[in-house]
């Protein structure tokens, strides 16, 4: 097997949170990295239906809740704590079924010693975490109240899911992935991978590909883009995020083994080192 190198190949990346962590990897295995933010993390306007969500279930109105997200799960407990309700609020989460999408909202809750009675498997997108609540609770499911909270952007295809399976779905949003306030690097990263100026782009959630394709409408440069893009390496995080760039006519090179950075980041590499040979995620027009 070919050594894990990017060998100076130029890296796009649209990390946000874990920007520096990004970096590293991407120079730990020889590439040149450019780490654009493409979103950031904001509150919602209103707590509204959150604080409706904690009401309903401290009265015992939900059979399941599933967390989506680690950091869902923490924004969430802010907004209950701030209601003055943490106690009466987790005793009602002990007391319930509840269902984690991965390992973050698993930590998140296990912080909070909340027992967790389905994990969605790898690659932890919404087909396994219905398909694990099937498993499950069976014919149980039909008579559930649940509770879904969101993270980012709405995903319709669960809740479309869940209200053909279960007796009612609530959506539990409790924050939201907006553009930017500088947008100059994302635009320059649009010109970047319009002009050939790059070599490989990792995408690490959908939202990354949404607000690449949002600004490029902006610019009127959505067609440079896809062009742009299909003579790239480009690397998805997992299905969830090949997902959305499909929408966008974009067919990703690969997914890690594992829906995590360093794998994304080090097969990538290792893709990369093989020059050519076929070995899969090569483009040999660009990585050669």
């Amino acid at each position: 097997m070919a050594p894990a190198s990017f060998d100076g190949l130029r890296i796009l990346s649209l990390e946000s949170r874990r920007s520096n962590e990004m970096t590293k990897l991407i120079r730990t295995y020889g590439g040149e990295p450019f780490v654009v933010p493409a979103m950031r993390e904001v509150s919602l306007d209103s707590n509204r239906l959150a604080l409706e969500f904690m009401e309903k279930m401290i009265a015992g109105e939900f059979d399941l809740v599933i967390f989506l997200t680690g950091v869902g799960v923490r924004a969430l407990m802010s907004i209950v704590e701030g209601a003055g309700k943490r106690d009466d609020f987790l005793a009602s989460l002990k007391k319930s079924r509840i269902a984690a999408r991965g390992p973050k909202p698993v930590a998140a809750l296990k912080e909070l010693g909340v027992p967790i009675a389905v994990v969605a498997p790898e690659p932890n997108t919404w087909r396994e975490m219905v398909l694990a609540l099937e498993e499950e609770f069976g014919e149980a499911l039909t008579g559930f109240r649940v509770a879904v909270q969101e993270y980012g952007t709405s995903n319709p295809e669960l809740l479309e899911a869940l209200a053909e399976k279960s007796a009612s779905v609530t959506k539990v949003p409790v924050y939201q992935w907006a553009l930017p306030e500088d947008l100059r690097p994302l635009r320059e990263a649009v010109l970047g991978i319009s002009s050939g100026g790059v070599d490989v782009v990792l995408f690490t959630t959908a939202a990354q590909a949404i607000h690449l394709f949002q600004i490029a409408t902006q610019m009127d440069s959505v067609d440079d883009l896809r062009t742009g893009l299909r003579s790239v390496v480009v690397a998805s995080i997992g299905p969830t995020t090949t997902e959305t760039l499909n929408q966008y006519g974009i067919t990703p090179d690969f997914e890690p083994s594992h829906p995590k950075m360093g794998f994304l980041v080090r097969e990538a590499a290792e893709a990369a080192s093989a020059k050519g040979s076929g070995a899969p995620g090569t483009r040999p027009s660009r990585i050669d």
